[in-house]
């Protein structure tokens, strides 16, 4: 019997959705962490707010927001 729409979804195409969504969710999670861990480091009182400030920015525009406010830690919150 021959398919009629053609093949079935769910094999590579699947796993290649599911890899990509775990890399937008684990690059900001990383990149949080290592915020976290260097301003606790240099005893920044907001380190908490950095962090969660990489994650919702990664969140809402991934990879670019994570990488946006992480820029923007390194030269304002270091200091």
């Amino acid at each position: 019997m021959a398919l009629l729409f053609g093949a079935i979804p769910g094999g590579p195409e699947l796993l290649i959705v599911l890899l990509v969504g775990i890399l937008f969710l684990l690059v900001p999670i990383g990149l949080a962490y290592w915020v976290y861990q260097d301003a606790t480091g240099r005893g920044n009182d907001r380190a908490t707010l950095w962090a969660i400030g990489v994650v919702i920015a990664g969140l809402v525009a991934p990879l670019v927001g994570a990488v946006a406010v992480l820029a923007l830690y390194v030269l304002v919150g270091r200091t």
